[in-house]
């Protein structure tokens, strides 16, 4: 296990200082906020619903299913440049404002026009403007509070981001019951304002720039700490990557092979079992969150990502042993506890690592893709153990990629936090 100096990040020498914590207003904090909010309130729209409001339009699973590949592919291959851009630009409000605009539009799009070309650009559209949204947001984070605040920062917004996920789900649910599938995209669109107006009221100039970037004074700048390719280079960064990709390669295929379960076990009660798997991690993200980037900066960053692969691996045991589909439901509890260390640790320790460097966005990218590999896998491998071995093998072998992801934290990745200058 690293110690001492080897915990630290190359990118900044010793005599480099954290600047004292900065004061942003409390309308920037609560338009951020509400931002995060309705921003969950959007993108819930772009989920499931995608492929009920296409089936009722009399599309074939083929058309569907390739749709959504494109979607898939497009957000796979722009989360690097989506960092980039959101590192380049002069304002981030404006690339997130952007960004909304653009993910209305292809609502409104799917709503008014569900033909194949619009809908393949609409979805175009949407997962590239997606890219830049999630850099944009921890830039804007970073920006207005600073590295010192940062771990809260980011916990709260996960609050506000499981809220606005099971608000909207409630609601768009609710209209496509009571209205139309396609009713959920003209809702999408319509609260595409509020967040235009939530982004409003984060004042641009409490967001610093260089910090935003992670482009912090040095004592001693280098060229190799702020290139690109130094950032790539990161050891630390590179480890983090692979440990997320393998969380995201036992955790991808989970839910839905579970769902598969439950289906098989009790399929009367099947759609409300699997509603309640989806609400219990989202509540405990939203309870949680919070304290845990508190307790990140308290204990440092490894010991919550051991505690959230830990809790991984047993989900995965569990849902191989459990038997009681109605057991299944509180094994959700770990997820709960894996998404809510997972959903602050991210950003988190890529604002660590890409201190100083200002490519932090970048960092985000890099990380973001090991995301998406690591998703995409998932769920095609353990599909195809499932059905060769079972569902019981499948979810064993993600319980040992989760516990290979606990021995690359435990054995390679060091401590990122930092402290203020005393």
């Amino acid at each position: 296990m690293p110690t001492g100096d080897d915990r630290n990040p190359p990118f900044v020498s010793e005599p480099a200082a954290i600047e004292a914590a900065p004061t942003p207003s409390r309308e920037s904090l609560r338009g951020l906020d509400w931002f995060i909010f309705f921003l969950a309130d959007v993108q819930t729209g772009f989920g499931p619903f995608v492929a009920v409001y296409l089936t009722t339009q009399k599309w074939t699973q083929v058309e569907i299913g390739f749709v959504l590949s494109i979607g898939g592919l497009v957000a796979l291959i722009g989360q690097m440049p989506g960092g980039a851009i959101v590192d380049a630009a002069r304002s981030e409000r404006l690339v997130a404002g952007l960004a909304i605009a653009t993910i209305g539009v292809s609502a409104l799009g799917y709503a008014a026009w569900p033909i194949f070309p619009v809908v393949v650009a609409a979805a175009t559209l949407h997962a590239a403007a997606s890219c830049v949204l999630g850099p944009a947001i921890a830039a804007i984070s970073l920006g207005l509070v600073g590295p010192l605040a940062i771990g809260e920062r980011f916990g709260r917004n996960a609050r506000f981001a499981s809220l606005g996920n099971g608000v909207a789900a409630a609601v768009m649910g609710t209209c496509g019951y009571l209205l139309s599938s396609r009713s959920v995209f003209l809702v999408t669109f319509i609260l595409a304002i509020p967040t235009l107006l939530s982004l409003a009221r984060i004042r641009e100039r409490e967001i610093d720039a260089a910090r935003a970037h992670g482009a912090l004074l040095r004592a001693a700048p280098d060229a190799e700490s702020t290139s690109v390719l130094g950032l790539m280079r990161q050891r630390t960064l590179l480890i983090f990557a692979g440990s997320i990709l393998l969380l995201q390669l036992a955790n991808g295929a989970m839910l839905p092979l579970m769902a598969g379960v439950v289906t098989t076990r009790s399929s009367q009660w099947a759609p409300v079992l699997i509603a309640a798997c989806i609400i219990v991690p989202q509540a405990i993200v939203a309870l949680t969150s919070p304290s845990v980037g508190r307790k990140a900066q308290r204990w440092g960053r490894r010991p919550l990502l051991l505690m959230g692969f830990a809790a991984l691996a047993i989900r995965g045991v569990l849902f191989a042993t459990v038997r009681d589909p109605y057991l299944l439901v509180a094994v959700q509890v770990f997820d709960g506890i894996t998404a809510a260390v997972f959903s602050v640790m991210i950003p988190l320790i890529v604002a660590d690592v890409a201190f100083g460097s200002g490519h932090f966005n970048l960092a985000q990218g890099i990380v973001g893709t090991a995301t998406g590999i690591g998703a995409s896998l998932s769920t095609v491998l353990a599909g195809y153990v499932s059905d060769r071995f079972g569902s019981s093998i499948a979810f064993s072998g993600l319980a040992v990629v989760a516990t290979a992801g606990l021995a690359v934290i435990w054995f390679a990745m060091p401590e990122t936090r930092r402290s203020a200058r005393p």
